[in-house]
Formats: structure tokens, sequence, C-alpha cells
């Protein structure tokens, strides 16, 4: 074992924070067996002193300033958990950084915007930046594409990364309510942040999957380019109707490499309800990567909380002690390729709900239009009929959204859609 300490300096004293000052004062000893060397946790920052943060933080000493955290000369890693893409999170890791501080964030919006810059600043000066705790919580996903899958060649990247999306949309569907009440219910027990639409927006998911993506292909971080939708517009009738023809509805992160570029999307799609994914429950994160030699591998664990994040930081703290020197995203950053962003073109299977005129010929109407655009019929349901209006359901074969899109173009032109229409990829998993 070596005698001298890693020392530590952590910046936010939060939910992740305080998991992770807990975690050192209890298994100090353990971690230094695991470790080979003993790790300490020097200082700490955060934004009040006086808060009641249920744990003895008096053998640390106290900065004001994450920057000033972060230029300490008597650390060795910068741990960042305060949140947030600009500002002293940048700040602070970049002075740690410039100071010759190793990185360890929980920080998926930082990486997600400023990922590429960091990485480069890092790497030039021989440093690492590590990050397992900024994708789907306790799940080793980072380590598994960098490390344990490093030999193969990746096909796709494909999970459920939003735990209170997850949660919202089961829980719709366990209890058969509405998504404004389950969303008021999901704030009142605090699992939405204090900009809802980062979560129920796809914003976080797709932070997140822009990561995976670039450590998977070989791509600087584009999150730009990743396709957002939200689960705003999921009703209780979708929920229903995909239940009755055997699906369930996520939100979707996929990301794969196609001959057009780079497709990323985080979106709404409806998965077999017999399948990992359409088991999944609650807040409860799933990653499903699919290597070329390994096949699929489906990882399944908490995506958040003060134990399963914390424990993820601490995985990459160890790392460091032990000398485990890893490249940012897997690869050099100066080698990583600015992939061409690419819509998703990829022909999947579709649902399709709308609302029609309950007169002769108005179904005959739409089919011909799915005909017209190349989209053919699989199944199709008729359900109850309210006053003159008929509801039909279609899942089509496979299409593409462009194809899909067309035909939905042309239902206007029938005069027998009542509102509009709402179209659902089907994913194969």
């Amino acid at each position: 074992m070596s005698d001298a300490p890693l020392r530590l300096g952590l910046a936010g004293l939060g939910t992740v924070g305080m998991g992770v000052v807990k975690i050192l004062q209890t298994h100090a000893d353990l971690i230094a067996a695991r470790a080979g060397r003993r790790i300490e946790l020097v200082a700490v920052s955060a934004r009040d002193r006086t808060r009641n943060r249920d744990a003895d933080l008096s053998g640390y000493f106290w900065e004001s300033d994450p920057v000033a955290l972060a230029q300490r000369d008597d650390i060795d890693v910068f741990i960042e958990v305060m949140g947030g893409h600009d500002g002293p999170a940048r700040l602070s890791t970049e002075a740690a950084i410039a100071a010759g501080h190793d990185v360890v964030s929980a920080n998926k919006a930082l990486l997600a915007h400023s990922g590429q810059a960091l990485a480069e600043a890092a790497e030039a000066g021989g440093r690492v930046i590590r990050f397992e705790a900024a994708v789907a919580g306790g799940i080793p996903v980072i380590k598994a594409l960098t490390e344990g899958l490093a030999g193969n060649q990746i096909k796709r990247v494909m999970g459920v990364m939003n735990g209170t999306c997850n949660y919202i949309l089961t829980r719709m569907q366990n209890a058969g309510l509405p998504y404004d009440q389950v969303f008021e219910e999901a704030r009142q027990l605090g699992y939405l942040e204090a900009d809802p639409n980062l979560d129920v927006g796809g914003i976080d998911a797709g932070h997140k999957l822009s990561l995976l993506a670039a450590i998977a292909f070989g791509t600087q971080v584009n999150f730009g380019a990743v396709e957002l939708e939200g689960i705003g517009n999921v009703s209780i009738d979708d929920i229903r109707l995909a239940a009755d023809m055997g699906y369930r509805i996520k939100l979707l992160g996929v990301a794969q490499m196609t001959g057009r570029g780079l497709e990323q999307r985080m979106t709404p799609c409806l998965v077999p309800a017999d399948s990992p994914l359409g088991q999944l429950q609650g807040g409860t994160n799933m990653v499903v990567l699919e290597g070329d030699s390994v096949g699929q591998i489906v990882m399944r664990g908490p995506g958040a909380g003060m134990g399963p994040t914390a424990s993820a930081v601490m995985g990459d703290v160890i790392d460091i002690a032990r000398g485990t020197r890893l490249s940012t995203f897997g690869q050099p950053a100066k080698t990583l390729a600015a992939a061409i962003p690419a819509r998703t073109s990829s022909a999947a299977s579709h649902y399709l709900r709308m609302t029609l005129v309950d007169k002769p010929g108005a179904l005959a109407k739409i089919a011909t239009c799915l005909g017209e655009a190349g989209v053919s019929i699989d199944q199709m349901r008729q359900y109850g009929h309210s006053g003159t209006h008929a509801p039909v359901l279609i899942v089509t074969h496979k299409a593409t959204r462009d194809d899909i899109d067309h035909a939905i173009g042309l239902f206007a032109s029938t005069g027998v859609l009542v509102g509009a229409p709402v179209a659902i990829r089907i994913e194969e998993v």
C-alpha cells in the first residue's frame, strides 16, 4: 500500500456531495484496502456553510469559492457535483485542470456542452476526467464502454436514462392516471428538477445519450444534434391503447452510426411489454449496449439518488487512486471525429392514433394516403364510437419517419380527420 494518500477537494454538498462524504467517512478502511492507498477528503465548498447537512464537516477546510478549492495545492483530485453547464461548475473544472489536478464529475450538462474542450485541456496536461456518475447513476455504463467492451465495434446504444420520466409513464400505466395529475404528484414528491423541462422535456436524458454516443462511436460530443421530444404529449389514451396492442411507452434514447451519419434521439417510443425495457418500472434506469462481438448487454439499476450516484463518484476516485489513466471519452480527445449529424432514417413500425369522422369510406381514404406514402398497414383497430367520431389505431409495417410524416400530411386533405393524429415509433429491442 502506498504511504501517500490521495487527497480530494469536493465542490458541492447537496445530495450527491453528502453521499460522497458519508461513503468516505463510513468505508475509509475498505476503500484504502481496495485502492491500495488511503483516500482523504481535504477541503469542501458549497454556497451555504450554515446549512445542517447531518454530517460532521469540521475536519475539512472550507472554501466559499469552488474555483479557489480547485486551485488548492493540497488536493490531487477535484470532485465537481454542483451541476450546471456554465458558471462555477465550468470555471472550477477549468481551474482544476490548469492547476494539474484530476477531475471526477457528476455533471452531464457540463460535459455535454463543453466535454470536448475540457477533455483536450485535461489530456494535454496529463490529467484525467472521469464521469461515471454523470450517466445512469449507479450503473457502470461508462466503464463498460471504455473498458469491458473496448474490443467491440458498438452497433447501438439504447436506454431509459431519466428515472423521473419512467416513474411518470409507469405510474400513468399502472394507476390509469392522466399525465398532468402524475406530473403534479412527481413534483410534490421532489422527483422533478427545479426546471421540470430538464426531465420531462428529455434534456437531462439527452445530455447522457450524447456522452454515451461520443464514447461508443469515437465522436466529439454533440448534444445539439440530439433529436429531443419529451413526454408531455403522451396521453393516457396512448398508454392504454399501446398496452392493448402489447406495448409500453418509454422515453427512449437511441444512438447509432449509419451511412448518413450519427443518429441520436431521445423520444417517446413503444417497446414490447415483455421486453426488459417494457418491464422497467418506477425510477429505475436501463442501458442496452450492442457490440459486434459481445452481442447485446442489458444493464439495469438506480439512475439517481444519494447512494447510487455517490457510489459512481467513488468508483472513479478509486480508479485514479489505483493509477488507472484513461482518455476522457475512451480514446484521445484530439482523435475524436466531428460526426455528421443524421436525422433518424432507419425504418421502423409506427403506432398511429387518430379520430375520424364516422362516415362510409373514411377509413379507406386514410389507407389510401398511407399507400401513396409507401406505408403498409400491419394491424388496425377501431374503438368505441363517440357520437359522430370514430377512434382508430393503426400499427404500420416498417417505414421511415419521413414516409410517416408524408402520410400524415396527406391525411389533412381527406376531410375525414378530426384533430391531429399521434405517431410514435416502435423500437425493436
